[in-house]
């Protein structure tokens, strides 16, 4: 059974600064590789592409478009079409040139679309079409995000209507899937993401005590949330619910990581913890790239917080585990991720903390990465997706 990985053309694979679903599709394949499954990668074009060793089919598009894109502007929407159309002609080739049925796995709607509208029917039976769902608004109450999908996200509706089997990564997102797209469960499959758990770990206790201090906080303890600084990911919001414990506890200091989508809502931010009081135990870490960095951030954390209105999945959380850092997710609506998680309300963040960060910590931490080890590996991930495909080609 051949495989092809096809990445969204948003950033390459891999890139110097990947972004969350190229490095799902670089760690899936990876993890195929490992067991020797049949892979390639069709990517996008790029001269500045990471040092790696993957199997990987370029889809050239014109030199303006060649650049690692983290906007979301018209020109990323521009590199997206541009791209998508040149993948399609790609793919196209490699389905008239295959003497049996391979897997053509997307991961964004673009490429799926525009492939399902520049190929012939006939042709794609040439390959079992697979997608995954990695748009979190699909996990948000109906009634909310109705409006939002259909006039947005109309091409993941096509995508996933014409899919052979769609991987939903919430049952939220496989419920409204199914109920509003009409799309028969049995085509619907719930499937979870995986985490590194060689890169994200548990350093010694020197080394998180130096990582504080590379940071201004020695002998601080630290509460961590790792996300994309805007008001779905909520940072505003923690400060709101973790100021009676910072007020109560001076030497705990609330820090947050992740590129500033809106300027404004970073200043939001700021100005609540400074009316709140805790304006000093409130610390931004900057913007740090994914691996061996982040997990740094982990390891100086005693805890990290999960306070998003709506996500897929929530890497972060499973990558604070794998370091055996516990989390409290504040939204008993999203993914429970078993042992280390901890589902808390707004009104009882601050004794759920304590909790953690009480004489348990250390149990907790080891449950954490077991929980990991055992659930979120990507070999037990790409074994999933596997078996799924096998099933149906």
């Amino acid at each position: 059974m051949k495989i092809y990985e096809i990445g969204t053309g948003y950033t390459s694979i891999p890139a110097k600064v990947p972004a969350a679903t190229e490095s799902i599709v670089e760690e899936l394949t990876k993890a195929f590789l490992q067991k020797n499954t049949d892979v390639e990668i069709i990517d996008v074009s790029d001269k500045n592409r990471a040092e790696h060793s993957l199997p990987i089919i370029e889809v050239r598009v014109p030199s303006v478009f060649t650049k690692s894109d983290v906007s979301l502007g018209i020109v990323h929407k521009l590199k997206r079409v541009v791209y998508s159309v040149a993948l399609s002609s790609k793919l196209k080739i490699i389905l008239r040139k295959s003497a049996e049925k391979v897997v053509l796995h997307f991961h964004n709607q673009y490429n799926l679309f525009f492939f399902l509208k520049l190929s012939s029917k006939k042709l794609r039976g040439k390959a079992l079409i697979a997608y995954t769902n990695h748009n979190g608004m699909w996990s948000l109450p109906w009634e909310e995000s109705r409006d939002i999908i259909r006039s947005r996200y109309f091409q993941e509706i096509t995508a996933m209507e014409n899919a052979d089997v769609v991987f939903a990564l919430n049952r939220k997102m496989q419920a409204n899937i199914c109920e509003h797209i009409n799309i028969d469960k049995d085509r619907v499959r719930v499937i979870d993401n995986g985490v590194n758990t060689d890169i994200y770990a548990p350093l010694n206790a020197s080394d998180k005590e130096k990582i504080k201090s590379e940071h201004n906080l020695s002998g601080k303890t630290v509460i961590l949330q790792v996300g994309s600084v805007n008001e779905n990911k909520g940072q505003e919001r923690s400060v709101r619910m973790l100021a009676p414990l910072l007020k109560d506890n001076p030497h705990i200091v609330f820090a947050y990581a992740g590129g500033i989508v809106s300027e404004e809502y970073h200043q939001q931010v700021k100005s609540t913890a400074n009316d709140l009081g805790v304006g000093e135990q409130v610390v931004y870490l900057g913007s740090v790239s994914p691996g061996e960095q982040m997990n740094r951030l982990y390891n100086m954390a005693s805890a990290t917080v999960f306070v998003s209105r709506y996500e897929s999945f929530g890497l972060v959380c499973i990558e604070s585990l794998s370091a055996g850092v516990p989390v409290l997710v504040c939204d008993d609506s999203l993914l429970d991720f078993g042992k280390g998680c901890i589902i808390s309300s707004p009104e009882s963040v601050s004794e759920d903390l304590s909790e953690i960060l009480s004489g348990r910590n250390t149990e907790i931490s080891h449950l954490s990465r077991e929980n990991a080890i055992n659930n979120f590996t990507w070999a037990k991930i790409s074994q999933d997706y596997y078996s799924c495909f096998a099933q149906l080609i």
